[in-house]
Formats: C-alpha cells, structure tokens, sequence
C-alpha cells in the first residue's frame, strides 16, 4: 500500500488515469453476456470547443454510463461529432483568406479536400477536451458524420424518403444568409434589438375608389420601406369598419404601378397602425401566410433580391433600373435599396412623415418614427437574416410527426420531467415542412441529378434543352431530377425517363457534368456531334441536423448492421493491443449486430434547447426507418447561466470557460457542482464559490483516506458488509446502505441533484464528521474492517460523479483486482440495526446541540462542563452508559449526574424524553450574555419585520426587478431564523 500524498493535487492524477482507462478499453468492459445498456452524445461540432453547456451535458451523461457500469452492464456510450457544415466551411474560408486565397479559387473536389486536411490537423480539439472532462466513452468506435459508412445512411434515407413521397422540392421562404448565400436553420439565427424606424406609406385607391371618409389612398406602415417593391397585396382586418367597403379593391403600387388587391385577413391587427399592412409574401414568413390564404401560389410570388440581397428585377418586370443591383440596406457609405425608396416615395409625395413635438412644443417632421426592432442576424456571420423565397428540398414533417407524438402518448418514449410534453406536442402538432438543404460545399451532397428538358420540336428530332439557372434557388428550374443513391442509379431512372422521346436512349449515354457544361444535343443519328447527355448532380448540401437526425441507428452500423468496429480506428496508436483485439471483435462477441443490440438506445439526456432541432427530428427517423422508438427516455436538462441568471453571451462578457475551472479546481469539483447544481426543469445558476466548495470536499475526502492509513486501515476483503457488534459500526452500515438505496431511487428518477446531495451529506457529515470522530481512539480489528469496507462503498458510490479521486484512493489504498471504474456496485442487502441506527443518531444529535448552545452562548472552547440530566427513561439511561466516553469527548463534557436542574444559571437542552443542563454560574457572565442575546434578538426582529413589510407590499414585488425580490425573501428566510436561534438561546438561561 502506497502512503498517501499530504495534499490532494487533481492535475496530477486526471491526465494519467483518463489514459489507463482509455488505454486498457475499461470505457467497454467485455460483457457480452450482460444487459445492454446504451447512451449516445449530442456530437459536437467538429470546429467546436468545450463550453459550459457540453460540459452539464456531457457530465450527466457519464454519470449515467459509469453509474450502469458498476451495475455490470454491457454499457455503450456511442461518441463521435458533427461536421458542421457552415461552422466548418467558414473556418476553412478564413485561413484561406489570410492567405489571400477564396473558397472559388478551387474546384469542390479541391476545396473539400482542405477541408478534410484541416479536420485531421485542428478537428479533435473537442474530443480532447472531452477526455479532460473525465467523459468514458467508447472511443475505439468513434464516428464522423461524414464517415463513410455514416454518409451512406444518409444517402439511403434520403433517397427513401423522397420514394415514400415524404421529402420533396417546394418554394417557400427560409431564412436565407446572404454572407453563406445559403438558407440556415432557426437554431442558427440569433434575434438582436436593433435600432430601426417606423415607415408610413400612402398608397392610391385604383378606380376612383375612396374610402369611407373619402380619402382615395390607404396608409401602411413598415419597418422594411424597401420590400414594398415586391408588395403583392394591402392586408385590412375583415370587422374593421374603416375598410370594409374597399376589400376585393385595388390599389396602385407606388414605383412600379402595379395594382394589387386589398384582401381580408386576420394578420392586420385594428388597433396597431392604420390597420392596414403591406404583404410583401416573398420576403416576410407572417406574409407568405396571408398569401396563401389570398390564393398565391408560391410559385407566383415576387423575390425582388437575389442571392447576395441585391435588388433584381421581380418576376413582373415592373421595378425601374435605378434601382437594380442596389443591396438592401446601406453598405460601405453607399445608400442601398432602403434610402432609395424612401427617397423616391418622398419625391413623389406618397411618404407620410413623423411629426412630433420638441420641448418648446414646436412641430418636428422626420421621415420615420425611430423604433426598436427585433432583428434576426446569422450567429456566424452577424448580417441581418433575409426571408427569401427559394427552392429546396424538404421533409413532410408533418407526417414523420404522428408516431412520435404516438409513442409518448402511449410512454414508449417518457419524457423527464413530464412538464416538456406540452411543448413537445404544442410544437410537434404545429409543425412546419423541414427544410433540409444548404447552399454550401461541406457536406453530404443532395443525391439528386438534374438533366436536360426534352421535347419533340419535328418528327424524328429530340431536342434536350438547358434551362438550368445558376441561381436554381431564385429562379427555379422545370428540370427533370433523379433522386439516386449514386450515379449510375441516376443513369438508369434518367434513361427510362427519356426513353420516351428516343427509344434508343440508354444508360450508356449519360454523363455528369459541372454547372458550365450543359450539354445540348439532337437525336440521335440526325447529325448530332454530340451524343451524350448530360446529368448535373444538385449543388446542395443536406443540413446538419438532417444526418445528425439518424445519429442512434446511423451509429450502429445502419444499414448494413456492421458488427465489428472501424478498421482505422483498431489500427489507432492511442489503443492498446489487449483493446484492440476487444475493439476488432465489437459485438460479434454476443452473435449480435450493434444494431440489433443496442437499439433502441435507453436514454438520451439533451437540452431542451434542442429538444425540436434534434431530438424530436431523431424521433421521426428511428420510428420511420427502424419501425421502434430510438431510446425509451428522453431527459432535458436546463441551460447553465450566469450567476446572476442571465444567458451566457461573449457580448455580455459572462461565459465561464469550463477548462479554466478544470485548471483551477480539477474535473471532479466541476463534475460534481454539475450534478448537485442539475435539479429537473430548471437552469444551473453558475457559481465558482460551490465549484471551489466542492474541491474542498474532494480534499475532506482525501484527508479521511489518509486518517484511515494511518490507523491501519487498508482496502475491504469483503463486498458485503463485515459482522459488527458494536452501535457505531452498526449505525455506518446502516448508513452505508440508506445512502445506496438514496442514489439508487434518485438515478432511476434522473434526480442528478438528489444522488449528489446524498453521497455528499453521508461523505461529509456522516463518515467524516462523525464516524470518524466517534471512532478516534477506539480502532479495534472490527472498527477496521468497517471502516475500510465503509470508504471501499463510498469510493464506489462516488465514483460516477467524481471519477478520478476516487480511482486513485482506489488504487493507493490497497490492493485490487480491477480499478475502480470496471468495479461492482454497493448492494442495499446489509442487515439494518435499528436500534443502534437511533442510538447513534440520538448522540449525534446531543452533541450537536451542545456544541450549538456552548457557541451560542460565548462558552469558552476549552471549557469543560458538568452535565446534569434530568427526566431520563430507562432506555437513555443505558444509551448514556454506553456512549458516555464519546459524549465527555465530543461534547467536552466533565462529568454527567442525575437529577433536579441545579440552581443559577444554566443553559437547558430538550432531547426527547430528557433535558441536560450544563451550568454556566462562573463560565460565563450570565447577566451580561442575556443582555447580549437580547439586543441581538431585537435587532434581527426589526430587520425581519422590515423585510417583512417591503414583501408584503404589493407594488414592490410586481414592480422591482426580480433579482431585488428574490434578495428580499432570502434576506427575509435568514433574518427570521437568526432571530429563532437568538430566541432559543436566550430561553434556554432561564
């Protein structure tokens, strides 16, 4: 047994251990006869770094895997991370920019492979970090989303879906970045108060129409002046009286002179405005609504800007010159579309302006009313979002929705805590087509070819015609595609296609070309001088969550239900020779696929910030593709925040860097203030004053090893508990096993906090503080193999929450047949003794209340007292006998008698069915100390009552901020229970 160090260092045990595990295979024990039990990660961007969200995440998830690994489970926790294809795309382009080079400097082929040289040099950054955080995971069969064996299930969903009708090309609106020039999802747009302005705009009844007041215009108000030339409709409240004769009318587009309908809708809200709204349906999501409903199709709705958000002609070809190739907001000094129109709305008279008063009342015009306005930019890019009418590719959520829905309904899938249902289906019922491509190089490109559109213009004669515009998501294309798992699938369905306009078509005859060589041919034999027909795969991407949608199954070898793990990573450097013949074998060990073994997956614990983006969407896929739900579980834990708790921003200056509390206080602290801090539906408050606490108790821990060393005692040559005769022994067996069943019930609840707070109150008060001190100077060989067989559970017990500390008092404090983490865990099957139970607790709490009343009291700390007992049964008269040495040491008692309170002073403490008196006549100055207590006690009253009065003072709690009332309460809380303390201590003088 190696002595141990006096002081608890973590830096120096984390780096070393995380590599035995990893090393030796222990994150996958070989088990292959034990129940499966399988966890996957949300997998982090591959550009990513640790952040403090991963950190909650991920530490909940290893609790749980090492918690079922010391159950003796065959636990799985699949790993791997996301290509991240904006994120990654943007990284590469900037160090090509420092270069002086740009994206369009290479080919896609090139450019894609910088992309996979950057990720081998700079792509495991997070995975690292991971490590660092004490996370077990199943390395040796890391994934990649775009792995090959991933990418091709993502290829054959997709192709899947669009064969079951489910996925499908559409024009709608998305939120475009004109940065990226590619549509993003909603999790990537991040919403800014902006400072903005409040247009109004007159535009002309068409007829000699007038209103009912008789004005011939109808006056709109925006916050966009620019979209109105793409306006398509006035949008009035069908009850508002002010309007009602002109629905079904027309008005006269300024500019463009175009008339557009007034129609009726519930949008335009009465009481905002004039109640009458501009519908630009091309560029806004509530107006692509409302044109709906008016009859457009979308296909007839304008885009008035293209892909870099500069005007361009609309469909109608009705917007002057001037202001085509104009970008939409001023840019580098240079007034863009947004100054233009309002200038020109000014020179034609149609602009109503402001008017306001300045302090001398005089009348003020400005040409808008300054607004604040909720902007949404790109998190990555920081440029304003563009809705933007385009074509792409989507997936009918709607329908992939109602299993899942299902499954919940009927608990096939529980969601933890229950309160997230409603969400869930309030979102799941309300749901929206998926748009699932970008407009990016990085990625698993859409396996769909587009060729050439054919007709019969003379007989005998086919003519295949390009009509394929380079900007396919502004234009459109009437293109014939062919969704296929590779090419030369599309080469097949491409010739039955055309078959039909020259029989003598066939596969042989296809190509794939790039976007600048559109083949254009005749038939064939009419002297043609090209006979080959060209096929141009999608430019496309399919976005992340698309691919990280399939990440249960994908993971497990799906669809080809591999059992063995990849080749590249058995041949990795980092695994040993004993892991890699582990790692080779994967599952074949158990004659089951992965697959077949570990899904459905038993939990996924996410945020519920992403509970749409990516839990819902894996949902959809495993009950569509796999015909089962893909985990039983669903656990949604809060967002960590700021102390004070605001949302962590790098604006705000508050994020908290997770390797720098690493550095400052170890894994384990950190780890464990995660858990203890994880109560369900709630945010994680951060604070590194408890972060620091638990270092400490890391340290008491550390402490309590080296006090049992050094009495002797080494590690438990028993799982089950020794035979114990003594109360003390028997009372932390006893102990022992309540905190067992503790953790037990709070992990089969996800009560993360719960299972913290009880190994820590037992590690804490009940071994540390008491059984060690009621043992001190009373090691026998019994108290010994308690002692060791106690801490060897504790150890154990701790273990999921604080892996590394434990590991190494593990190792350091005997010798062992497996290390800690491959271990077995605590069976709640000890004997119970009641009866020594209550007598210990009854002295614990006797000596807690002596050591409360002489520190009330101002007792000297060295003093020793007389105790007079007064009223004791027969059972508190043998309890004394027997704990009598640990009650004089303890409690610093001198001596213990029977009888009447003595007279004098004294200070009395009710126990039960006793009272003890300790008399104070010469310890203390016992007028002085009652006049003390008093004043104290009248003190915290009036603070009490004061807090009191400001609670209960209505304007004060719906007013004030909500940080100044919950300061308010807890001041309240602490100033009444000082007063309750002063109360009793000066009661218990007599």
């Amino acid at each position: 047994m190696t002595e141990l160090p006096k002081t608890f260092d973590p830096a120096s045990i984390e780096a070393r251990w995380y590599q035995h595990w990893e090393e030796k295979g222990l994150f996958r024990p070989d088990r292959p006869d034990a129940t499966p039990f399988t966890i996957v990660n949300p997998p982090p961007n591959v550009t990513g770094s640790l952040h403090i969200g991963h950190a909650l995440d991920n530490t909940l998830q290893d609790i749980v895997i090492r918690y079922e690994r010391l159950r003796g489970k065959d636990a799985l926790w699949v790993v791997g991370t996301d290509h991240a294809g904006i994120a990654t795309q943007m990284v590469v382009e900037r160090q090509l920019n420092a270069k002086g080079e740009k994206r369009t400097d290479y080919s896609r082929d090139d450019f894609i492979a910088k992309v996979w040289e950057w990720k081998a040099e700079s792509g495991g950054a997070i995975t690292r970090q991971l490590r660092r955080l004490g996370c077990s995971m199943d390395w040796a069969n890391e994934r990649f989303t775009m792995d090959e064996g991933f990418s091709k299930a993502v290829v054959k969903v997709f192709v899947e879906l669009h064969k079951r009708g489910l996925l499908y090309r559409d024009k709608r609106l998305v939120n475009w970045d004109p940065h990226f020039r590619s549509a993003i999802s909603d999790l990537e747009v991040e919403t800014v108060e902006t400072k903005g302005g409040f247009w109004r705009f007159r535009y002309p009844l068409a007829d000699g129409v007038t209103l009912a007041d008789g004005s011939d215009h109808i006056v709109v108000a925006t916050t966009r002046p620019e979209t109105m030339l793409a306006d398509m409709a006035v949008a009035v409240h069908p009850d508002d009286a002010r309007y009602k004769d002109v629905i079904g009318k027309a008005v006269v587009l300024p500019i463009t002179g175009r008339r557009i309908p007034i129609v009726a809708d519930d949008h335009a809200d009465p009481e905002l405005g004039t109640g009458a709204v501009k519908i630009t349906p091309g560029h806004d999501f509530n107006d692509f609504e409302v044109g709906k409903r008016a009859g457009f199709k979308a296909g007839d709705m304008l885009n008035m800007l293209d892909a870099d958000a500069n005007v361009v002609q609309t469909a109608d070809g009705l917007i002057p010159e001037a202001f085509l190739g104009l970008h939409r907001f001023k840019r580098d000094g240079v007034d863009g579309a947004r100054e233009a129109v309002v200038a020109e709305m000014k020179a034609q008279g149609f602009l109503v302006p402001h008017v306001t008063k300045n302090k001398e009342g005089e009348e003020v015009t400005a040409d808008f009313e300054p607004r604040t306005i909720q902007t949404p930019f790109g998190d990555r890019s920081g440029v304003v979002i563009e809705p933007w009418l385009t074509d792409q590719w989507y997936v009918d959520a709607a329908k992939l929705a109602q299993a899942p829905m299902q499954a919940v309904r009927d608990g096939a899938i529980e969601i933890v805590p229950r309160t997230w249902e409603k969400t869930f289906f309030n979102w799941m019922e309300n749901i929206q087509p998926w748009c699932v491509s970008r407009q990016l190089w990085w990625g698993h490109q859409i396996p769909v070819w587009y060729g050439p559109i054919a007709s019969n213009p003379e007989p005998g004669k086919v003519q295949f015609k390009w009509d394929f515009d380079a900007e396919i998501h502004a234009a459109g294309t009437k293109q014939p595609f062919f969704v296929a798992k590779n090419f030369e699938e599309a080469k097949r369905l491409a010739a039955q296609h055309y078959k039909q306009f020259d029989a003598g078509i066939n596969e042989s005859i296809f190509r794939e070309v790039s976007g600048d060589e559109h083949a254009m041919v005749w038939a064939f034999g009419q002297g043609s001088n090209d006979n080959s027909i060209g096929l141009r795969r999608d430019p496309d991407v399919l976005d992340t969550w698309f691919s990280s949608a399939l990440w249960p199954f994908g993971t497990l070898g799906w669809p080809e239900e591999s059992t063995a793990v990849r080749p590249e990573l058995v041949e990795g450097q980092s695994l040993s020779s004993e892991n890699k013949d582990r790692a080779s074998t994967g599952s074949a060990r158990t004659g089951q696929s992965l697959l077949a073994r570990h899904y459905p997956n038993d939990l996924l614990i996410s945020g519920f910030d992403i509970l749409f983006f990516w839990d819902a969407r894996m949902a959809m896929m495993g009950q569509e593709f796999m015909g089962d739900v893909p985990w039983r579980k669903l656990y949604l834990h809060g967002l960590v925040r700021a102390a004070d708790g605001q949302k962590m921003s790098k604006s705000k200056g508050n994020v908290v860097d997770p390797l720098g509390l690493i550095d400052r206080f170890g894994a384990d602290a950190l780890r464990f203030f995660m858990a203890a801090m994880e109560s369900q539906g709630r945010d994680v408050k951060m604070d590194e004053k408890r972060v620091e606490g638990y270092r400490n108790f890391a340290t008491k821990l550390w402490n309590a090893a080296r006090f049992l060393q050094s009495n002797g005692i080494t590690a438990s040559a028993t799982h089950e508990a020794p035979a114990a005769t003594l109360p003390v022994n028997r009372w932390i067996i006893a102990e022992t096993v309540g905190c067992v069943q503790a953790i037990d019930t709070a992990m089969a609840e996800l009560r993360f906090d719960a299972a913290a707070n009880a190994i820590y109150h037992f590690v804490w008060d009940q071994f540390c503080d008491w059984y060690i001190e009621l043992t001190k100077g009373a090691m026998d060989d019994e108290t010994r193999a308690v002692a060791g067989w106690a801490f060897d559970q504790i150890l154990v017990m701790l273990h999921p929450f604080m892996p590394f500390i434990t590991e190494e008092l593990w190792n350091l404090t005997g010798k062992r047949a497996n290390e800690l983490i491959v271990a077995q865990w605590p069976q709640a099957l000890a004997a119970v003794d009641r009866q020594a139970q209550a007598e210990i607790d009854w002295l614990i709490r006797l000596v807690s209340a002596i050591r409360t009343a002489r520190t009330e009291l101002n007792v000297p700390p060295g003093a020793k007292l007389p105790m007079v007992v007064s009223g004791a049964a027969e059972d508190t008269h043998r309890r004394l006998d027997r704990q009598g040495v640990a009650l004089a040491r303890l409690g610093r008692v001198e001596s213990l008698s029977f009888g009447e309170p003595p007279a004098g002073g004294a200070a009395q403490i009710v126990l039960d069915d006793a009272t003890f008196i300790l008399p104070l006549e010469g310890v203390i100055d016992i007028a002085a100390e009652k006049a003390r207590l008093a004043k104290a006690l009248a003190g915290a009253e009036k603070e009490r009552d004061s807090l009191g009065g400001r609670l209960s003072n209505a304007s004060f709690v719906e007013k004030a901020k909500p940080e100044a009332v919950a300061k308010a309460r807890e001041d309240h809380a602490e100033k009444t229970a000082e007063a309750e303390r002063l109360k009793a201590a000066l009661e218990r003088l007599g």
